[in-house]
């Protein structure tokens, strides 16, 4: 194994695993943990929930590029993964990945029995989904479930027990991720169709695919405003509900069934503000109330 330069074989994999999308699901962590300690936890919590966050995700995606490797190479558009694990190495992608998912485990320990004891079925969650795109078209919500868990997992660390509220975040989650999931996955149709692989596209074509993320994004917002009834959060965070109700509005009027130039504009750019957005209104109204 090659550690001539480990710097930048670190800064490669972070650009492997995508590691600026972790944008899309510390937001509802720390809603959740803000929720659950009705305030400002605290810091030592918070940063535990935040490096599980983290660490579960990088290896899950480091795995996904393992795993998925004789597809992705096929793929014009990810054909470029495969260079760069060329670039990486295979096994020290393999250590990063082992390592990264320890650490995990290590995090959920420090916070409490519970998080300690969940964290397996976490796992088995997040390196299962890799695998899920060779036999179901519903692989987009095994995706929102493996990213609905950090609000559950934020929850537990924070109070070491479950209740309605972090399930109706988990399930906001699921229905966003996917919803633009099923976006996403448009332009791989046509790889999808020669190589074998399911997806919702695939089953209903791009425009019943459309329809279909349209739809659950509606529901998301549904869920968004049921959270209110079991927080206490009021019209500061209402708001902030109809916003995004407005962003989602906007994304999928960027994707056309034909015309899907926009969808990185729809899928990284809007549901960055998303994300981000409703994590700050959340908190505001934490505050203010």
């Amino acid at each position: 194994m090659n550690f001539s330069n480990p710097w930048k074989k670190i800064v490669s994999i972070l650009d492997l695993i995508k590691f600026s999308h972790t944008l899309f699901s510390f937001p509802f962590a720390v809603m959740s943990a803000f929720l659950a300690a009705g305030g400002f936890p605290g810091l030592k919590q918070l940063l535990l929930i935040l490096a599980a966050l983290i660490t579960a995700r990088s290896a899950a995606m480091s795995f996904n590029r393992l795993v998925d490797t004789a597809y992705d190479m096929h793929n014009p558009r990810t054909a470029y993964r495969v260079e760069l694990q060329k670039k990486i190495g295979r096994r020290y992608l393999w250590v990063f990945t082992i390592l990264c998912i320890v650490l995990f485990v290590f995090c959920a320990w420090m916070l409490n029995q519970l998080a300690f004891f969940m964290s397996p079925l976490a796992a088995l969650i997040i390196f299962g989904y890799s695998y899920t795109k060779r036999f179901t078209h519903f692989s987009h919500f095994i995706l929102g479930l493996a990213l609905g868990l950090s609000p559950i997992g934020a929850w537990v660390g924070i109070q070491g027990t479950l209740t309605a509220t972090p399930f109706l975040l988990a399930f906001a989650v699921v229905l966003w991720t996917a919803g633009f999931d099923i976006i996403y996955a448009c332009q791989d149709l046509e790889h999808d169709v020669k190589s074998g692989l399911y997806s919702i596209p695939k089953k209903l074509g791009i425009r019943g695919a459309l329809i279909l993320s349209a739809v659950l994004h509606l529901f998301m917002v549904g869920v968004l405003l049921a959270v209110s009834h079991y927080t206490g959060l009021g019209i500061v965070y209402t708001i902030g509900v109809s916003i995004v109700a407005a962003l989602l509005l906007y994304e999928h009027s960027l994707v056309k069934p034909k015309d899907l130039s926009r969808i990185n504009t729809a899928f990284f750019t809007v549901n960055g503000i998303i994300s981000v957005g409703l994590m700050g209104i959340t908190l505001i109204d934490i505050f203010v109330r």
